[in-house]
């Protein structure tokens, strides 16, 4: 056995998740078949932190979430059990929702229909804060405002279900890594972390200035000044609170 593996296994985890981040949490492990990779990770993370169940309780750290991994996966196989081989096809519904809305937008102009059922993706709710995509249920379409497609957010039950317009859909941002930060210029729009003290959310945000340092052993040390688009409040913040479009 690996003895990194089992001295990670040894010390104390984080015991603050709540039932439904650990559902999640055993549905992953046991659906890659395999420790998912930091950038999962942190991609889980997010969500869990942008859930309503986590509403009033600190963020979670991505390395908590890893140690939880770590842990359970010592703890089946020292049971003698291993999780499932993934299924890599997206659910019924979700493949039907993202066919037919990209039929919906892509055959009138005579283009080439996109598989989708590879991508994930993030809707923009009602709060203008975007929030990572579990499943689309179904879609319609409104003669007066255009497609809309229902979503269901990950870490959110089914009462939390919400009707977006498609064009606030989008494929999920990702963290920016130490490595990335040259590639961020004034007057880009990322997705940026907003911590309050009650809660914190991702919302688009266009950076203002750059203030660029040397990095050191902790990373990246550049300061972003940005400005949310929602209500237009400004502040500086590090480049782990900053997310991108995959092709950033």
């Amino acid at each position: 056995m690996d003895h990194r593996l089992r001295c990670r296994g040894e010390k104390k985890v984080f015991s603050g998740f709540t039932t439904t981040e650990m559902e999640k949490m055993e549905r992953v492990l046991k659906e890659s078949g395999q420790l998912p990779n930091s950038e999962v990770i942190k991609k889980l993370t997010g969500g869990f932190n942008r859930s309503a169940s986590r509403a009033g309780k600190p963020a979670l750290k991505w390395t908590e979430v890893q140690d939880w991994f770590l842990v359970r996966q010592q703890d089946l196989m020292s049971k003698g059990t291993s999780p499932i081989v993934p299924n890599n096809f997206p659910p019924a519904q979700e493949a039907c929702a993202l066919e037919n809305i990209n039929e919906t937008s892509d055959m009138s102009k005579g283009e080439k229909v996109i598989d989708l059922s590879n991508m994930e993706f993030e809707a923009k709710s009602s709060d203008d804060s975007w929030y990572d995509v579990e499943t689309f249920i179904t879609h319609k379409f409104l003669e007066s405002d255009g497609p809309q497609v229902l979503v269901r957010y990950i870490g959110f039950g089914t009462e939390e279900n919400e009707w977006v317009h498609a064009k606030n859909v989008r494929e999920r941002s990702v963290p920016l890594e130490n490595s990335e930060c040259n590639k961020v210029m004034v007057g880009d729009t990322l997705l940026c972390l907003q911590e309050k003290m009650d809660q914190a959310k991702y919302y688009d945000a266009q950076v203002i200035d750059i203030q660029r340092k040397l990095h050191d052993i902790r990373g990246c040390r550049c300061v972003f000044r940005i400005r949310y688009e929602h209500d237009n409040s400004e502040e500086s913040v590090r480049l782990d609170r900053l997310c991108g479009q995959p092709e950033y």
